[in-house]
């Protein structure tokens, strides 16, 4: 009787990874993984959503899917309020809400951050700014996303910062229930950091240059004296 190959099940398991190995979890593949491709912006909003009684608020996408009903209202001002409209009605099919890390995430380029930033909205001067922060050192600095342009409390439009916009994920060219808060390249002051001076090195003063004595001429034997 033939036994059976002890290093079969390594190599059908070797097989079946290479075949489908996008699959496996490897967060150093994710922008292999997934495209990012374009949306309409104007079928977003996203809102800073009140949690509790309204002292905090978190990030919340609505999307306009179909026509059939209004998914918001946005009244015009700085701050805008915002209506969630789709909280009134079934919305399935017409509407779509992203309001955690599961719906959302940050990516610059071709590069994933959802590992490395998470969104979260903070009432700071004035105004309810979206910041993109670091979750691991060495992710990078914070940036400012969005920003509600005024105080003020309830449901309020987040408006964009320059270069910022909403993109779709993407798999195998088929669109996935995640969007991104995207960003084509990092900040120009990001991208090239200024290195802090070093207060403990102190600068050394320049010497003064000494002038530059004449030479004299050598006396030759015989020749008068000048």
């Amino acid at each position: 009787m033939r036994l059976p190959d002890p290093r079969t099940p390594a190599l059908a398991l070797a097989a079946f990874t290479a075949v489908l190995g996008v699959w496996a979890p490897n967060p150093s593949r994710a922008s292999a993984l997934f495209q990012a491709v374009d949306l309409s912006q104007e079928s977003f909003v996203l809102v800073a959503a009140p949690i509790g009684d309204g002292t905090r608020a978190q990030l919340n996408i609505y999307e306009q899917v179909k026509p059939t009903r209004p998914c918001f209202a946005v009244v015009p001002g700085a701050p805008a309020p915002v209506e969630p409209l789709l909280g009134s009605f079934d919305f399935t099919g017409i509407c779509s809400r992203f309001i955690d890390a599961n719906g959302y995430s940050v990516r610059v380029g071709g590069d994933d951050q959802g590992a490395s930033y998470r969104l979260t909205v903070v009432r700071k001067s004035g105004d309810n700014l979206l910041l993109a922060v670091p979750t691991k050192a060495g992710a990078g600095p914070e940036m400012v996303v969005a920003r509600t342009q005024g105080a003020g409390t309830g449901f309020l439009q987040l408006v964009f910062e320059p270069g910022w916009q909403l993109k779709r994920r993407a798999f195998g060219g088929r669109n996935l229930g995640h969007v991104y808060v995207y960003r084509e390249g990092w900040p120009d002051a990001l991208a090239q950091p200024v290195l802090p001076v070093n207060p403990d090195q102190s600068v050394q003063p320049v010497q003064p240059v000494q002038p530059v004595q004449p030479v004299q001429p050598v006396q030759q034997p015989g020749e008068p004296q000048v």
